[in-house]
């Protein structure tokens, strides 16, 4: 095995006996740093120590590392094109945000014989946000609802923008404008 002694310079791959030999000749431990490589390595240090900065690393990144959660938008497929808009930015302040978000269209009643609306719906919210998403899972049926999850691309800017009233993007769609509550 490689050998690297407490400040870090190499001893030379020495048989198992003779790096523990030389370890407490120092009276330090000999850790296995990387197993897998050939010849395996190895290093004197104090465990103890090295178990404490290991914890300070994780910990330290821990407190970096931004926790993303999944956000959910739930539509109707008859949604008024305005509710769509103000969805369609609160979905950009999640994205803005590092968020995730799931957009479910809920169907009551007889709406589930028309599934493809939901989808069209699906794909004009698609079109909308054009490439600043990425459809981390595609839409499907899950009981009288379709579900997507989509996050920021990785090439996309800080803020995702949505397109105003007057850029539109036309679909074939007629989304009727009806009282829904939907949250």
């Amino acid at each position: 095995m490689l050998v690297i002694d407490a400040n870090g310079e190499k001893l030379g791959v020495l048989e198992r006996d003779v790096a523990i030999q030389k370890a407490k000749q120092q009276d330090l431990d000999l850790v296995e740093i990387a197993g897998q490589a050939n010849p395996p390595v190895a290093k004197i240090i104090d465990f103890q120590k090295f178990k404490y900065e290991e914890n300070k690393k994780e910990q330290v990144a821990k407190r970096h590392a931004k926790d993303v959660e999944l956000k959910e938008i739930w539509l109707s497929p008859r949604i008024a094109e305005h509710d769509l808009q103000t969805r369609l930015r609160r979905a950009e302040e999640f994205l803005g945000d590092g968020n995730k978000v799931q957009f479910r269209i809920k169907f009551k009643g007889r709406e589930m014989g028309n599934l493809q609306l939901g989808f069209q719906l699906m794909q004009k919210i698609f079109t909308q946000f054009g490439d600043r998403i990425l459809v981390e899972r595609d839409p499907k049926v899950e009981g009288r609802s379709i579900t997507t999850i989509i996050g920021r691309s990785k090439g996309s800017a800080s803020k995702v923008a949505v397109p105003s009233n007057n850029d539109q993007v036309s679909n074939n769609v007629q989304i009727q404008n009806t009282n829904d509550q939907t949250v």
